[in-house]
Order: C-alpha cells, then structure tokens, then sequence
C-alpha cells in the first residue's frame, strides 16, 4: 500500500529546501575551507557565527530530523548498549547514536566533526552533559556560556553585563581561533538587522491566530515556520526572504478566510482552539497531527514554538547594540523561564487568542518541559476556569509514542470541552427553572 502525498504549503517545501541545502553545505564544510561550530538551538548565537564564516551544528536539529525520517529507534538503541540510560534525554541518545553510526546526518550527507563546541546553558543542564560527551569523543576546545536563569521573572541588567563579558572574553577569542578571523562588529550587526526583519515577519505569522478561523496551525505547522529562525537562516538573506514569503502566503488565507494547510489538506472547520504547552513527538508527527485534524482542533499558541526565542513578547535583535542584543536574546529563551512566568505567558495566550482549551504534551526524556507541568496546568486551570488535558509521549524514541492512548485522551478531552460549550448555550432545564424563579 502506498501512503498518500502529505499536503504542503508552498513555506514547507521552501523550508524542507533551506534545511537540506544547509546539510548539503555541512558535507562540503572541510572542502570549503569553513570551521564547523556544534551548538544548540535555545540561546544560539548564529548571527556571531556567520559572521566568522563558520558552519553551525545543532545536535537538536539533528535529532528531530532523524525522528522524522524513521531513523532514531537503530540510533538510540545503538547509544543504549553503548551504557547510556533509558532515561536519558532521547535527542541525546539519538545524536550519540548516529555518530556511533557513522556521523551521517539525516539527510544522507556526513556531518563533519566539530572545530569547537558552543554551549550556550540556557536553563537545560542535559546540555552540559551532552558535550562533556562530545568532547570525550572529538577531543575539541569548548566555549561556555553561561546563561543566568531568570528565576524571578526580570532580565537584570546585571545579568546582560554578565553574558556580554562573557562573549568577550570567552566566545569571541575561541571563535576567532576556531576560525583564523577577527571579530567583525559591522557585519554582525548587519546580520542581526536581518534578523530583526524576519522576526517582525514571523510574529505576524504567529499572531495571525488571533482570527477566526485562525489561517495556521500554531504548534504542528508552527515548527515549520520556525525551523529557518531557530535553526543555521537567522541573520541570512534567505532567511529575511523565507519569511517575507511566508507572511505573504499567510496573509492571502486570512484575506480569503481559510483555515491552516494540514498534511491532509486544508483545515475545513475549525472547531476547537487550544493552546499546547511542550513539544511534539517527531517519530509519529504527521499521525500526531491527523488526530487534531479529524478533530477540527486549530493550535493557536504554542510554547514550544518559543524555545528559540520569545519575540511575540517584543524582544528584536537590535543591531545599534549587537552583543548585548545576544545577551537579552540568551536570556529570553522559553527554557530559562521560571515556572510563575510560563504560566503567565499560557494565560496570557489562552485569553489573547481566545482559546477554548489548553493541552500539555508531558515529553518523557525532557526534564526542561516536563519538571513542573501538572503544577502548571492546575494554576491555569485556577486562573482561567477552564479544564485542562494532558497527554503524553517522547521526542523521537517510537516506544513511547502510544497512538490509541493519546487519541483517547484527546478525544476525551474535547469532548469534554464539547459538552462544557453545549451546557452553556443550553442549560439544564431545572437550572433554568432555579435562574427564573
């Protein structure tokens, strides 16, 4: 039996593009004579690195790359009998585990080994561990950044000065050794300047949602769009143009009142709105994503769509102060939030673009999203009077994505919210009769 075509916005095939001619660049890095820096998608400087010429890794990427292409299980079963846990961290296990392969990216092109390994802690300790390992294998320097948590909700600027020191006298003098280049202020600040054009577009996109019906799906077609910014195109022409492009193409939807373009076809009615908190399964997406379609459920805020930067809170990389403008950047990211300012931002979505529920996708092998959810959704559920769900499954290990178990929840759930909606169009009679009289 052969499986269906996957609908696609013209965005997604322009994405899926980007992303292979980024692979595609890796593989001829060497040739070119270009340094190779791994880092990782929360506080990742890319804009910094580009202006040194150097080619980013992102471990993450990689991961949910080889989790969409039916690769990850022979990976991490490969990293497990090498001694790592079951418990660890399954985007961990999958990276160790294509090296241990070979190092071929998903993609089907080498991943070249690393001249330095970037660590930009932004509130995720596996990180650390995850490049002690790397460099137990590659035997590279490493730069740190460290990246203060922002436990009461306020970027000091104590803290910004702590980051910028750091990029000084840490980040920028490994960069240029990684590289033989001098640090180039003029073109960094070139670069963030792209930045901030495509962020402004990307914004929009997202806040497009506040319609009905809303013209995207902002969880499931949501990481589409931002895979360019969080990924190797921030502070790129191409990335500049990819969102001109895709705020375009969201804007004819919304002009001719369509719903978002779903693997099986456009949205035709949209019948529930929810705001997700936490990030998809990546083995199982597209079957993940046809439970909400069958639904008639619309994502219309999502949090894990803001682990590589908060700009729908109104951060812009500002190229007048470009170091300091990483710093603010580092900071903001959704893993270096305290838990009081998550729920803040959830409440704030689930009013803001009126939702009709809120779901939590507890992801078993992280602890960033994880710690803390079920607290979390009982003071929304406090807060904004509506009843939560939660559902759970893994990043890229299938073991743990149960198809009939989150379908049955999800389906409960938005029954439940069915029935809450009926109830309040039509109240039972004797309640009526009490009103009344």
């Amino acid at each position: 039996m052969t499986r269906e075509r996957a609908a696609k916005e013209p965005s997604m095939v322009r994405q899926k593009e980007l992303i292979a001619g980024h692979y595609r660049r890796l593989a001829r890095a060497r040739e070119a004579g270009e340094a190779v820096v791994y880092t990782f998608v929360p506080g990742n400087l890319t804009e910094l690195l580009l202006s040194f010429g150097a080619a980013a890794v992102l471990p993450e990427i990689n991961a949910l790359q080889s989790g969409m292409r039916g690769k990850s299980a022979d990976y991490i079963a490969r990293a497990e009998k090498a001694g790592h846990s079951e418990d660890v961290c399954t985007y961990v296990k999958c990276d160790l585990g294509m090296s241990l392969a070979g190092n071929v990216g998903p993609t089907g092109e080498p991943i070249p080994r690393p001249d330095l390994l970037l660590l930009s802690y932004t509130g995720c300790f596996t990180f650390m561990k995850w490049f002690e390992l790397l460099r137990q294998q590659y035997h590279c320097p490493v730069a740190m950044l460290h990246v203060p948590y922002v436990w009461n909700g306020e970027v000091t600027p104590g803290m910004i000065a702590y980051v910028v020191d750091q990029i000084r006298s840490e980040v920028l003098p490994a960069l240029e050794k990684a590289t033989g280049r001098r640090f180039d202020e003029a073109d960094l600040s070139r670069r963030l300047a792209l930045s901030a054009r495509a962020e402004d577009d990307l914004v929009w996109v997202l806040e497009s949602a506040r319609n009905r019906p809303s013209p995207i799906d902002a969880y499931f077609g949501g990481v589409y769009y931002i895979g360019p910014m969080f990924s190797a195109f921030r502070g790129t022409e191409e990335g500049a143009a990819y969102y001109g492009a895709l705020r375009g193409e969201v804007q004819e939807r919304l002009q001719a009142g369509r719903g978002p373009i779903t693997p099986e076809g456009p949205m035709e009615e949209e019948r529930f709105r929810l705001v997700v908190e936490g990030p998809p399964n990546w083995t199982s997406f597209r079957e993940f994503w046809k439970m909400f379609y069958d639904e008639g459920a619309v994502v219309v805020a999502s949090t894990y769509t803001k682990v590589g930067g908060l700009y729908d809170t109104g951060f812009r990389h500002d190229p007048g102060a470009p170091l300091e403008s990483l710093a603010r950047y580092c900071l903001g990211c959704y893993t270096n939030l305290n838990l009081p300012s998550r729920v803040d931002l959830l409440e704030r979505y689930v009013r803001d673009y009126a939702a009709d529920g809120f779901l939590i996708n507890s992801v078993k092998s992280c602890n960033s999203f994880s710690a803390g959810q079920l607290v979390m959704l009982r003071e929304l559920e406090r807060r904004t009077g509506i009843a939560g769900g939660f559902i759970e499954s893994d990043l890229v290990d299938p073991r743990y994505f149960s198809a009939s178990n989150i379908k049955t929840r999800l389906e409960s759930y938005l029954q439940m919210i069915a029935q809450k909606r009926l109830e309040a169009h039509h109240p039972p009679a004797a309640a009526a009769e009490g009103r009344a009289s």
